[in-house]
């Protein structure tokens, strides 16, 4: 993956980290918020041995090699019971040396002979009062004790305290800025690493980089989605001025661009799977097509599921069927649709074998017909992963376009739709993606809603039409 494909994710699912992020925080404060405060209350001994005075500088120094030895003996006897039991007694603690030993802890410098104790628990005051009383009583028990001579002489080894155990002011533990920033880290690492995760299982395709991993072909538009299609599906002749149908106009100049040496101008329009927009694609296309001068010829090559005669709201009973079986004349069948050179051949009734029907004689020789009398012709046919049909079709045609919906169509899909034109010999001429959201970083790939966004008059949002030179050919009686 690359930067942008990083820049890609994170545009995508900030909300996601941002949530993370956020649950994060919350958990850590939410931690420190419940969490007992402890308080830490220290002192620190320092350890001598005394010498006389007639003691030489030889013997000072076995003596302080002797305190920085023993200083580690005494360290494991500040949590002794030895120690403790008087620490009990003296400040009469409802509890039991066992008890009370977890709470301190003794350390001591490397090479040193200081003695560094420490108590922890929920009391302040406590504490500071354990800590004092633990450090006089060891300092009693080595003394008077562990290192006393037989008789009554004194005790060599003397301890002192140098630093006496403060109340604390501020709780040692919970360190609420500390977690807070841990808990930020750590949700946003989970956020972070659940987009990536969330973009490397996500197979469908969203823009034209996922469009380039699968086919070569070329992008000939993108089509955003619009909640109100069922309602209105041709936009172009419904709303003209609007993003939308400036995006189908969009793909009408692409088109115009696409193999233009070809004499054969036909196109088959299908998609991989169902609910693609594929016959919404048809339908404007043609509309935008027809705005331009040109003579253009719709067909309705879905025979299982017709749907252009509802959308142009036209008589759909006689059509396609009837002229590839010989029961009509196809310049009884074609309608004129609209004020342009818009001609719809609806599909009729529905055959029980569509198939074999596309892919006849007859089929072959009306689409020679048409190609020779209209500019451009366009068929609707089923989706390609479902049925033969589309395949069928694309050897008599001179190319496909296949319609792509973003959010819907996984990349294996498209992989699977392509590779079956290429067994037929089909030639993909482009593919268009539709439902395209409004927002978001897969809503850019065209800039049509930026472009409103910008100008904000809806007129300007609708470019001159590019009117290629149509070839005139002869028409077929009112055809």
């Amino acid at each position: 993956m690359e930067l942008k494909d990083y820049v890609r994710i994170f545009h995508k699912s900030w909300i996601l980290i941002v949530a993370c992020t956020l649950v994060g925080i919350a958990a850590a404060a939410g931690f420190s918020i419940i969490t007992t405060p402890k308080y830490v209350a220290s002192t620190q001994l320092y350890v001598s041995v005394q010498a006389t005075s007639a003691s030489n500088t030889g013997e000072l120094v076995q003596g302080t090699s002797f305190a920085r030895q023993a200083v580690t003996s005494y360290v494991d006897v500040v949590t002794s019971a030895l120690v403790l039991d008087k620490v009990v007694a003296e400040l009469d603690l409802n509890m039991t040396a066992a008890q009370l030993a977890p709470m301190v802890t003794a350390s001591s410098p490397l090479n040193s002979v200081l003695i560094d104790i420490s108590v922890t628990n929920s009391d302040p005051t406590f504490v500071a009062e354990v800590a004092n009383s633990v450090g006089q009583n060891l300092a009693q028990t080595v003394v008077n004790t562990l290192e006393k001579p037989e008789g009554e002489a004194a005790s060599l080894v003397k301890i002192e305290t140098i630093q006496p155990a403060l109340v604390p002011a501020a709780p040692a533990s919970p360190n609420v800025p500390l977690n807070i920033a841990l808990g930020f880290l750590v949700g946003l690492a989970i956020g972070v690493g659940a987009a990536v995760l969330r973009s490397v299982l996500d197979t469908r395709i969203h823009s034209l980089h996922d469009v380039q991993l699968v086919t070569d072909a070329p992008m000939l538009g993108g089509i955003t989605f619009d909640p109100e299609t069922p309602k209105r599906p041709l936009v172009v002749h419904a709303d003209p001025r609007s993003p939308r149908a400036e995006a189908f106009r969009t793909l009408r100049t692409n088109l115009q661009f696409v193999d233009s040496d070809n004499s054969q101008r036909s196109f088959v329009v299908t998609s991989s799977v169902p609910g693609e927009g594929k016959t919404t694609t048809t339908a404007n296309l043609a509309i935008a097509l027809a705005e331009t001068g040109v003579n253009v010829a719709v067909i309705d090559g879905d025979l299982r599921l017709p749907k252009l005669a509802e959308y142009f709201g036209i008589e759909g009973g006689v059509g396609l069927t009837d002229v590839l079986i010989g029961r009509a004349e196809l310049v009884d069948v074609m309608q004129k649709w609209g004020r342009n050179n818009l001609y719809v051949l609806p599909s009729g009734r529905v055959p029980p074998n569509p198939s074999e029907l596309l892919g006849s004689t007859a089929m072959s020789k009306l689409l020679a017909t048409l190609t020779a009398q209209f500019d451009i012709v366009l068929i609707d046919a089923p989706p390609v992963l479902l049925v033969t049909d589309a395949a069928v079709l694309s050897k008599h045609c001179g190319g496909v376009l296949l319609a792509v919906a973003s959010g819907r169509t996984t990349s294996n899909e498209l992989t699977a739709a392509v590779t079956a034109l290429e067994r037929v010999g089909g030639k993909l001429c482009g593919v268009i993606i539709t439902m395209l959201p409004t927002k978001g970083p897969d809503s850019h790939a065209y800039g049509l809603y930026a472009y409103g966004a910008i100008y904000g008059d809806p007129a300007m949002l609708r470019a001159a039409p590019v009117t290629p030179e149509p070839r005139r050919a002869a028409r077929r009686g009112a055809a």
